[in-house]
C-alpha cells in the first residue's frame, strides 16, 4: 500500500510542478492546453497548487484516509473532465483519464487495507 501511496502522490507532484510553473510563467504550451488567460484558469492553477501542497505534505507524513480523501476528489473532477470540455481530444482530458485510473488503483488498495 505505501508504494502505491508514494507513486499517486510523486505522480501528482512530477505533473503539477511542470504544470503550475507553466500557468504561472504564461508558457505557450498552456494557450493550446488550458485556453487563454482568464478568471477560471487562474482559479483551476489555485486548485492544482492546493492538491501540489497536499500532495507533498502527505508524501512526508502519509495518512491513508487522508490520500484517499486527496484522490477521491481528483479522480471525481478527472473523470467528469470529458463532458466539461466537451472532447477526448484535449490532452489534459487525456491525461486526466490515466491519472484518474492509476489513483483508482491506490484508493481500492487503500480501501482494502482499511477493510482489513
Amino acid at each position: 500500500m505505501r508504494a502505491l501511496i508514494v507513486a499517486s502522490l510523486g505522480l501528482n507532484i512530477a505533473v503539477l510542478v511542470p504544470v503550475c510553473f507553466g500557468l504561472i510563467t504564461r508558457a505557450g504550451w498552456t494557450l493550446a492546453a488550458y485556453g487563454p488567460e482568464t478568471p477560471a484558469r487562474g482559479i483551476l492553477l489555485s486548485v492544482y497548487l492546493a492538491i501540489l501542497v497536499g500532495s507533498a505534505g502527505l508524501l512526508l507524513k502519509p495518512v491513508p484516509a487522508m490520500v484517499a480523501a486527496l484522490l477521491l476528489v481528483q479522480i471525481a473532477y478527472k473523470l467528469t473532465t470529458p463532458f466539461t470540455v466537451g472532447t477526448l481530444a484535449n490532452p489534459v482530458v487525456m491525461s486526466n483519464l490515466a491519472i484518474a485510473a492509476f489513483h483508482t488503483v491506490t484508493v481500492a488498495v487503500i480501501l482494502k487495507s482499511a477493510g482489513q
